[in-house]
């Protein structure tokens, strides 16, 4: 009896405190997005005048924005531990970032551990599904600049042409670096038996925690935004860790997701918090961009081979619960990524005084003009 009663208090715990933290998230959206909003509208004169100063503002609003979200999960004990190459040195330049897909909350790692790296969610840019134009985050990704972009056999032409035109229309007017793809096309769930049924009618490898990336995407990136070509190769540029002024991608980032368990976590998850306490690990690996073929079959070799070593890492991961050591190490290090709490609580007071400001600046305009 007493064992029932104690489940129970918990359980009551666990609901409570999902109510509570689902209300302040539905509060912090109803203030914060539409301030982003107003802020911009406003501003508009400022886009006219001088369109760097006013997407330069708009990059760090919306930084703080992903910030918020990420605060949610860290709140909540959902930390981040990383592996692999340090991206900060290259955190300025003009990168392609292909990460595995396993669920939603994919997303909001990556929107954590990145708040760190200079000024990367500043400039960054997001390929992601049609349907999160629909979320509640969807018109911030909309002004932002992100491509939504539709999957299925029906729409992939017609698609891959639009991104063609959103990155030569947004991209360096923007002043945008690291683009953000997701090569696998959907969850890894929804995509591994069709993903191992095409393997074996192939002779391709058989992958377990990864499935076969979709060459589309990526390839009209590497084509639109790679530097001038050299023997089927993208040419390196100014591709040094240095600050470059090179307009040309220099780098392919390849950000591998490992869940303790192989459980991933959703979004649901993230807000709700209904989990214990966990940590997402992620492993970097940095190509300069003049290794990356661009020719079709060039290029799907090497991204398959990029997700063969995903899986690699996946499997030794799953089974010792660490990601191996670079080659020529005995040792993998891993540093864990935190938040300042300081600068996450500036960032929700001011979401909050901004909406209250433009509540009452609307509700001003409102008794005046009605």
């Amino acid at each position: 009896m007493a064992l029932m009663v104690e489940r129970a208090r918990r359980l009551g715990w666990i609901l409570l405190k999902a109510v509570l933290r689902f209300s302040f998230m539905v509060i912090n959206n109803l203030v914060a997005i539409p301030s982003y909003v107003l802020y911009l509208i406003v501003l508009q004169p400022v886009r006219l005048m001088d369109s760097d100063s006013f997407w330069y503002i708009e990059g760090v609003m919306f930084k703080w924005l992903l910030a918020m979200v990420s605060s949610w999960g860290w709140a909540a004990g959902y930390t981040v531990m990383e592996w692999g190459d340090d991206v900060r040195p290259i955190s300025e330049d003009a990168a392609v970032v292909i990460a595995n897909h396993q669920a939603t909350g994919d997303v909001c790692t990556l929107m954590m551990c990145l708040q760190d790296k200079g000024t990367v969610v500043r400039k960054m840019m997001w390929l992601m599904d049609h349907v999160f134009k629909y979320t509640n985050f969807g018109l911030v990704s909309l002004i932002h600049g992100d491509f939504f972009i539709r999957q299925g056999k029906p729409h992939r032409d017609k698609q891959l042409i639009l991104l063609k035109d959103h990155l030569d229309k947004y991209y360096h007017s923007r002043d945008r670096k690291w683009i953000v793809l997701f090569p696998e096309g959907g969850f890894l769930r929804k995509r591994r038996e069709t993903s191992q049924s095409f393997s074996k009618k192939n002779n391709l490898p058989f992958l377990k925690h990864v499935t076969l990336p979709r060459m589309g995407a990526t390839e009209v990136i590497l084509k639109s935004l790679g530097p001038q070509q050299e023997n089927g190769s993208l040419a390196a540029g100014d591709a040094t860790r240095s600050a470059s002024k090179s307009k040309g991608l220099q780098w392919v980032i390849d950000i591998t997701i490992a869940y303790t368990k192989a459980k991933p976590m959703d979004i649901q998850t993230w807000i709700l918090a209904y989990r214990s306490p966990t940590v997402t690990h992620v492993h970097y690996r940095i190509y300069p961009i003049k290794d990356v073929p661009v020719e079709t079959e060039p290029l799907t070799n090497w991204l398959y081979q990029r997700f063969v070593e995903k899986e690699e890492l996946l499997a030794h991961f799953y089974e010792t619960g660490a990601f191996p050591p670079p080659e020529g190490q005995k040792e993998a290090v891993s540093k864990e990524m935190t938040l300042d709490p300081v600068w996450l609580f500036l960032i929700q007071s001011f979401a909050f005084a901004s909406g209250y400001m433009w509540y009452n600046v609307l509700q001003y305009f409102y008794y005046v003009f009605f």
